[in-house]
């Protein structure tokens, strides 16, 4: 398959700039994958109606940091600005930066405290010490422990507009910082929510995925065979292994939260000999069609942008020509796309 397979044209006026309020106020398309197949316009509410006794819904834990950073390159003076990637270690990161002329191996940046009252030691110094062809930078910081006050959340540059409360782009069980974009499925929960599915007997479980590049990333090659995904880290701790191998002995269902859910439980069923033990450590799965899923029988989902990994994942599952008609429907019907979007499950 080419990447313009997987190209479709959205109204500008379709993607979300705010959040649903409330969170579970946004709309559900639930498409069917079986033979009569079929598709639903739904409230997420209506998710339960859904769900089984028995089911086990993973979702991400992961929580968005503070990645965006602004200063000053000191030999120049001239503002610049620094997303951080991915952390290699304390104090080294992945980044991203401009403009990429200033920000050269050697160069060194403050990110000066918002408060006037602050001394430039409440700051950060950047240390760029390495280029990569891919456009990334290896840098030091001087310290982390002030990323909280002088970051800002990287929102996805289709968005215009900052929300008013930081935390809506955040799910409500997001405790492992890591990430530079949200797991968008999981934004439309609550903890009243959560608490119903458990009234279900629905068990729930946790892995932690840090979304990293590919989530802004459009493919830009046609041949998708060729394309380099990233790495992302991820952990599935020992009571989610436990909790998987509960639900396939059991013949229960499992339910993913989120493609990066999906991404973390295949890569680990990949390199499984069968029983899934916890594990941790980079996943490097890039999901097209034809992949056979191991682990996951349905999803919850966001809708995608055109062309990127994202949009070939969920196409992998319920299939690309049956994902662009929903896609169609969604468009018809006005739904919200994209991170603050409306949601689409698949059966």
């Amino acid at each position: 398959m080419q990447t313009s397979d997987f190209d479709y044209h959205l109204p500008t006026e379709l993607i979300a700039q705010t959040p649903a309020e409330p969170r579970d106020s946004s709309r559900l398309l639930v498409l069917h994958r079986g033979e009569q197949g079929g598709i639903e316009h739904r409230g997420f509410r209506d998710l339960t109606d859904y769900l089984r006794p028995g089911d086990l819904m993973v979702f991400n834990r992961s929580r968005v940091i503070p990645a965006r950073l602004h200063g000053t390159e000191t030999r120049s003076g001239a503002r610049v600005e620094v997303l951080l990637v991915r952390r290699q270690e304390p104090g080294i990161w992945q980044a991203l930066g401009r403009p990429g002329r200033r920000l050269r191996a050697g160069a060194e940046v403050i990110i000066a405290p918002h408060s006037p009252d602050a001394g430039i030691q409440d700051g950060v110094l950047i240390e760029i010490l390495e280029t990569h062809e891919n456009g990334l930078r290896t840098v030091r910081l001087s310290r982390e422990d002030e990323l909280d006050h002088l970051g800002e959340l990287p929102l996805p540059p289709y968005i215009k507009e900052t929300p008013y409360d930081p935390e809506r782009y955040q799910t409500v069980y997001a405790d492992a910082p890591g990430s530079v974009a949200a797991p968008t499925a999981g934004l439309h929960f609550t903890d009243r929510m959560l608490e119903s599915i458990r009234d279900l007997g629905v068990h729930t479980a946790w892995v932690t995925l840090h979304v990293g590049l590919d989530t802004f990333r459009p493919v830009h090659g046609e041949n998708i065979g060729e394309h380099k995904i990233h790495t992302e880290w991820f952990d599935l701790p020992q009571d989610t292994a436990d909790a998987i191998s509960r639900a396939r002995r059991d013949g229960n269902r499992i339910i993913a939260v989120g493609t990066t859910t999906v991404r973390t439980l295949e890569h680990v069923a990949r390199n499984s000999d069968g029983d899934i033990a916890a594990t941790f450590g980079d996943a490097d799965l890039f999901i097209t069609p034809g992949h056979q899923f191991r682990l996951v029988d349905a999803m919850l989902t966001n809708f995608h942008l055109p062309r990127s990994t994202l949009l070939m994942l969920v196409s992998a599952f319920a299939g690309r020509e049956r994902i662009l008609a929903a896609y169609q429907q969604a468009i018809q019907r006005e739904y919200r796309f994209y991170s603050f979007g409306d949601a689409m499950l698949i059966l």
